[in-house]
């Protein structure tokens, strides 16, 4: 079975793209491609409803363990995976345009310090 890299931050878009890959490789992505059916009396559902709470399960499950402790921590905890992933885009995409603004400060205060010739 092939297993992405750990998340680091660095790697979101990357570590998504295989989750995504991989999940749908093993025809788990079900929960991350639609919503929960809802039952009725007229229409129960149970064998849709079934896939698609064993999909979203292995989903968290899968993704909870390449996601380190000290990331889950700042997330919302939540039973659903796709909005899991969601709360994970949004925490990085914050930090990349947090650590963004931090780099182009840093160039913006640069000085040339080369020799004139």
């Amino acid at each position: 079975m092939y297993m992405f890299p750990m998340l680091n931050g660095a790697n979101f878009k990357l570590w998504k793209e295989n989750v995504k890959i991989v999940l749908g490789c093993m025809d788990l992505d079900n929960a991350l491609r639609t919503e929960k059916s809802t039952s009725t009396q007229e229409n129960p559902n149970t064998d849709k409803i079934e896939k698609w709470e064993h999909s979203n399960r292995m989903c968290l499950i899968i993704m909870k363990r390449s996601v380190p402790e000290a990331f889950r921590g700042s997330i919302v905890e939540t039973t659903d995976a796709k909005l899991f992933l969601k709360e994970l885009e949004q925490y990085f995409a914050r930090n990349e345009k947090a650590e963004i603004g931090q780099t182009l400060s840093k160039l913006i205060n640069m000085r040339y310090k080369g020799k004139e010739t």
